[in-house]
């Protein structure tokens, strides 16, 4: 039930990100500033009361989700959609489901079901049916980068699933040393204050939580194939807006429903 309700806020974010005509970096850093905020307060509280010690090893640790997940991560999105094409970027980072079944099933030691990676395919083919109709993709100079993109997401998760804090402890480290990673390179370019980020911030913080909440709780490898199909809720926002639709818009949405729910049935299970 989290990962499906992270898959509707992530849903929600590509609408907020696109509505930004600003310095996408500044906005990376301020979206990772207001979340980190927002969450702190509440961070402090869970800390205190699950009295689980931040070594400096453990907060090293920690921090390392950030870089990954948050800095490498949109770096890595920021050049790569400038050298390839919005096309190239909807596709290639949702193949984070295979890079999922890979660490999970190497670090975590997860079973990935026969069913399971059916599922994932059905979403993939899904995904492709609405963002590629009738059309292939033609590689970029960034295309690289962009697949860079759900792989230091993963790293990040992985690391994450093995940390002993709570999710409000975690989304609050992970977008403070974000933003700490990111800040240097934001003053670079020149800073500037974007009023839109303190949305997007909202949408990270709560998105985050949902999120590792759910992987304490399920196999990463589940979670993310549930959350691969995040694009097709700003698709089919589009779409009740006035966008048309198209038989493979419809091909693609009962594929990507039919694969989510038939994952959420499997079981997380770990390799004996």
């Amino acid at each position: 039930m989290l990962a499906v309700g992270g898959l509707f806020v992530y849903g929600v974010e590509p609408l907020v990100i696109g509505s930004n005509s600003n310095d996408p970096v500044s906005f990376a850093v301020l979206s990772a500033l207001f979340a980190s905020i927002l969450l702190a307060p509440f961070a402090a509280f869970e800390w205190r009361k699950d009295n689980v010690p931040l070594t400096p090893a453990k907060l090293g640790k920690a921090s390392l989700v950030g870089l990954f997940g948050t800095a490498l991560a949109y770096l890595a999105y920021a050049v790569g959609t400038k050298l390839s094409t919005p096309v190239n970027a909807a596709v290639l980072t949702r193949s984070e489901v295979l890079w999922s079944f890979f660490l999970s099933w190497v670090f975590l030691r997860e079973r990935i079901t026969a069913r399971l990676a059916a599922y994932s395919a059905l979403i993939l083919i899904g995904i492709l049916s609405v963002t590629v109709p009738g059309k292939g993709l033609s590689p970029h100079a960034g295309d690289l980068l962009l697949v860079l993109v759900p792989l230091f997401w993963q790293i990040s998760h992985v690391i994450a699933k093995g940390l002993p804090y709570s999710p409000v402890v975690i989304s609050t480290i992970r977008n403070a040393s974000g933003f700490l990673f990111l800040f240097p390179v934001a003053l670079l370019r020149g800073v500037e204050f974007i009023p839109l980020a303190i949305a997007e911030g909202f949408i990270i913080a709560v998105g985050q939580l949902i999120w590792y909440a759910s992987i304490k709780r399920i196999n990463l490898s589940k979670a993310t194939a549930i959350i691969t199909p995040a694009p097709a809720v700003a698709m089919a926002a589009a779409l009740l807006t006035g966008g048309a639709l198209t038989p493979a818009d419809l091909l693609g949405f009962l594929l990507i429903t039919a694969g989510t729910l038939g994952a959420t049935r499997e079981k997380s299970e770990v390799r004996t």
